[in-house]
């Protein structure tokens, strides 16, 4: 049995990156960028109006002649004097001798010429050619996760194509003799399966949209057949249960069958202590508990951030925070505890229902606190720590 840290170092050593591919800038959300990209232009590539008014040589005088007019998409060629002034509309280009844009409402015109009412400082209203971003800059570092935003924003730079790490194919194995699928008639002694929907959820979160799910009987034999084929199709593979030491527990007998190498197996901690951890080729293999609580535990802690370091991200692990305990807690197991917990500006609450088996207080949980194995005791104000959650 490992510390935590040790495990989640074990993890990282051995959750290489995914290939590069190069793939449509239009299907790149949640990607992740595997190189620099550079912008091919300026942005705005002309110098442009940020309101709708009226662009003229800056001055003394109020009163200017217009003689043209500026529209989105147009290029006016207009040479304007100190006392004239275009029409011009947000976005626009900004003829070369003009300086200055007066928005519309500051302004008194008739059709042939305007008096400006409030005079705007020099400059103002005008978005210089490479505002955002100039020829050849860095649009985005390796590593950059794509958002709506970025993809938005390489459209406007005509970028049609980026390289990205591919994500990583993901499948959850839930074992279970007990689990009977929600929808179907529930008979005694039987129960619903939820880890399989709570995992492709929380992979959702990280980015991992398409999720493959097997489901096999508690069984030596059906479990090494099952995970012969699973391993030769997956990055990743999540296994849900079978990995304690009950009569009924086959899932590390039939990795080591099919040569999983095992990397660690049980965690000095609670909940999520049975957790065997290994590796196929370039295949990574996570056998989590069962209990749903423990499940999603041991997701949040060890799960995620090897997705993560696969899927190309620079930054894997989530931000810690400190805050102020509210009541105190006691650790008499000699484990690293995960709580579930409820934090604010300020302070910190353990709530009630930590059982390992108990989703309900998870569900409206917004952190774990870390107690660490060596910590027997945190009074009450004093500063913990937490890993905020999804």
């Amino acid at each position: 049995m490992i510390k935590v840290e040790e495990a989640i170092a074990i993890i990282e050593a051995n959750s290489t990156k995914m290939p590069v591919e190069l793939i449509s800038v239009h299907k790149a959300l949640g990607y992740v960028l595997a190189e620099k990209v550079f912008s091919p232009i300026n942005m705005p590539p002309f110098r442009q109006s940020a309101m709708d008014g009226y662009a003229f040589i800056h001055s003394i005088k109020h009163q200017y002649d217009v003689v043209g007019i500026s529209q989105a998409g147009d290029h006016s060629n207009i040479k304007l004097k100190p006392n004239e002034a275009i029409r011009i509309f947000t976005g626009a280009f900004v003829p070369d001798a003009a300086d200055t844009v007066v928005m519309q409402e500051h302004v008194m015109a008739n059709k042939d010429s305007i008096l400006i009412a409030t005079m705007p400082p020099k400059l103002s209203n005008v978005r210089p050619k490479g505002e955002q971003i100039g020829k050849d800059e860095v649009v985005f570092e390796a590593g950059t996760l794509i958002t709506p935003a970025a993809i938005g924003f390489l459209a406007s730079l005509g970028i049609t194509e980026i390289e990205v790490y591919k994500k990583p194919k993901v499948a959850v194995l839930v074992t279970g003799n007990e689990l009977v699928k929600p929808g179907k008639n529930l008979k005694k002694g039987k129960i619903f399966e939820s880890n399989s929907v709570m995992l492709e959820a929380a992979l959702q979160t990280i980015g991992i949209k398409k999720t493959k799910v097997y489901r096999v009987k508690d069984n030596l034999k059906a479990t090494k057949q099952a995970l012969k084929s699973i391993l030769k199709k997956f990055d990743i593979v999540l296994i849900s249960g079978g990995i304690s030491v009950g009569d009924y527990d086959f899932v590390k007998e039939a990795l080591l069958q099919n040569n999983v190498k095992e990397l660690f197996y049980k965690i000095n901690q609670k909940p999520g202590k049975p957790m065997f951890f290994g590796s196929k080729n370039e295949t990574l293999v996570f056998a989590l508990p069962g209990n749903p609580a423990s499940s999603l535990t041991n997701f949040y802690i060890y799960v995620s951030p090897a997705v993560k370091n696969k899927m190309g991200f620079s930054e894997i692990h989530k931000p810690k925070v400190v805050r102020k305990l509210n009541a105190a807690i006691t650790n008499n197991t000699g484990k690293t505890l995960f709580l579930k917990a409820r934090y604010d500006e300020t302070n910190v609450t353990v709530l009630n229902g930590q059982s390992s088996a108990m989703l309900n207080t998870f569900a409206i949980a917004n952190s774990l606190l870390i107690v660490p194995q060596d910590v027997e005791e945190y009074k009450k104000n004093q500063l913990v720590t937490l890993l905020p959650i999804d």
